[in-house]
Parts: structure tokens; C-alpha cells; sequence
């Protein structure tokens, strides 16, 4: 068990920067900023944890069409393995064309639903993987792989209508689960984090809640850990920052490090992401992770 990997839908951003303004209906408006990038999800995710020098294999879905060649390409300079599960004939990614102003975005997306691969196709691709990320299908894989010693982390991101209820099996399968404050005080109903962390420890040993710009809470069942964000980044662009702290702490989980080095790892790749337009346009080196790690490491507080 020596790599990560993940099952996921490749999403494609087309970035248009320093728009003057968004285009009326009818109007064609230039601007000399542009950028091509894989978006968020667990492809992206294995994109950022391959940059970091971590064996990836991301299961997804990709065609003959020029994005999902695109796709294949940042797959491969990020040292990633594709496994390419589908069997549809449309265009398999999902692709975003965004206008971007100083004040605004407007978005235009293609989104392919189809899930042309059996769960037996996806086991078999995620199978001896040291960790993986949880996909909201597929349930009876994840629990397959766990029983195998396979770590298994969750991160969904928000789904309208989330509770206790449709979360309940994915919570008991899950090692470990990755929800922003929003997420864990509507799943729990706790408006308190520290709350939330303690309803979702009756399902896992440790509860980890995403305190967005603050840090990162940490409940061991006994005490409360807390992990502050990286002050040197500045904020240009939210987009992918969940995406990137799943890498970061992947990390930490794929190289044996403690639980709150896993989410000082994840506040220093989410925190870098959030410094460019784009999920996976602005990353940290293996080198740099360490070096900010050991800079940061007051920013662990424990007993909190």
C-alpha cells in the first residue's frame, strides 16, 4: 500500500481574468488574461498530492475531446496515473468557462452526469491503496477497501439537504471526514464547531471541522486541537481551497505524520491556493510544505 488514489468527475476551468466588465446578451468583451485548469474534486485533489512527490492514481472519466486530453496531460506533469473508466460517447469532463471582473464572476458550465463505470470497475481501480478518497457513491467499495486496511476519508463538500441521516453510513465507513464549518453544523445541527466535533466524534475517533480563514479544529473524544490558517497568504480566490487541503492532509496521512501535522499540511496547500485564480494554479513543493511546516509549527495549539 504505497499510493493514494480517488474516484472522481474531471472538471476543466477556462478562465477569463480582469474582464472590464460581464457581457450583455449579444456582446463580445476581450481581455488578455486567460488560463486553463483542472477545477476542483478529487482529480484535482490527486493533482496537488502528486505535485508533492505522493504516488496518485486518479479513477475518472475521460473521451477523445480535446479537454479531456487536456485533463490527461496535467494528470501525467503532476506524475499522476489516470484510469480512464468510461464508456459513454459524449464528452466525459465537465467543463466551466468563467468571466471574471474585480467585483464579479459569471459562470458557464457543461456538466456530464453519466456514471458509465460498475462498482466493481471502481473497487478494482482503487484497490491497494495505502489512502483514498471517499466519493459520495459507491459506498459498498469504500467499505471493501477499509476492511482491506485501506484509510478512507471523506470530504463532499456541501450537498443541499445534508443531515445525519444520508450521511450516517458514509460517517461509520469514513476514518476520517473533512467538513468546512458550514457542513458540520447543518449535517450535526450544532451551531457551535465545538459541538458539531463532538456529535460527529460518536461516528469517528478523531473530528476534524474546517474553520474556513481561522484554522482547523481537532477533537480527539478527550481534548480540542486547534490549527491556525497561514497568515503570509493572501486571499485572491477561494476556489479549490477545500480540494487542497485534502491534498495536504492526504499527505500527512500517506507519510505517517500525527493528526494535527496532517492539518497543518492541509492549512499550508488550501491556504497556497487561494493566492491565484484557479483550483490547482497556485501549489507548494514537497520542500516548501516542509519548510512552512516547521515555520508554522506554533500555529498548532493544543488543549485549546
Amino acid at each position: 500500500m504505497s499510493f493514494a488514489a480517488g474516484y472522481g468527475k474531471t472538471n476543466v476551468d477556462l478562465l477569463f481574468e480582469n474582464m472590464p466588465r460581464l457581457p450583455e446578451e449579444g456582446e463580445e468583451i476581450f481581455t488578455d488574461r486567460f488560463s486553463l485548469c483542472i477545477g476542483g474534486g478529487v482529480p484535482g485533489t490527486m493533482i496537488t498530492l502528486g505535485r508533492l512527490g505522493i504516488e496518485c492514481k486518479t479513477v475518472t472519466e475521460l473521451s477523445d475531446d480535446m479537454f479531456s486530453q487536456f485533463a490527461l496531460s496535467e494528470f501525467r506533469k503532476a506524475g499522476v496515473e489516470p484510469v480512464n473508466v468510461f464508456h459513454g460517447n459524449k464528452v466525459a469532463v465537465n467543463i466551466t468557462a468563467a468571466a471574471i471582473t474585480e467585483n464579479d464572476r459569471t459562470f458557464w458550465s457543461y456538466g456530464n452526469s453519466e456514471e458509465s463505470a460498475s462498482a466493481e470497475e471502481i473497487y478494482e481501480a482503487l484497490k491497494g491503496a495505502k489512502a483514498v478518497a471517499m466519493h459520495e457513491s459507491y459506498t459498498d467499495v469504500y467499505r471493501r477497501l477499509k476492511a482491506e486496511g485501506t484509510t478512507v476519508i471523506l470530504d463532499t463538500g456541501f450537498i443541499e439537504g445534508m443531515s445525519l441521516d444520508n450521511f450516517r453510513d458514509r460517517l461509520r465507513i469514513a476514518d476520517y471526514y473533512l467538513p468546512n464549518r458550514k457542513e458540520a453544523t447543518i449535517i450535526t445541527g450544532e451551531s457551535d464547531p465545538k459541538k458539531a466535533a463532538e456529535v460527529l466524534s460518536s461516528y469517528l475517533d478523531i473530528a476534524i471541522v474546517k474553520l474556513d480563514k481561522d484554522g482547523c479544529l481537532i477533537y480527539d473524544k478527550k481534548s480540542y486541537t486547534f490549527v491556525k490558517s497561514i497568515d503570509e497568504f493572501v486571499h485572491v480566490d477561494s476556489t479549490g481551497a477545500g480540494d487542497a487541503f485534502f491534498a495536504g492532509f492526504m499527505f500527512g496521512i500517506m507519510t505517517g505524520e500525527p493528526i494535527e501535522r496532517c492539518v497543518l499540511f492541509g492549512n499550508i496547500t488550501g491556504g497556497k491556493c487561494v493566492t491565484a485564480v484557479g483550483c490547482t494554479t497556485a501549489y507548494v513543493t514537497r520542500d516548501e510544505l516542509y519548510a512552512l511546516a516547521e515555520k508554522y509549527k506554533d500555529n498548532i495549539i493544543y488543549n485549546y
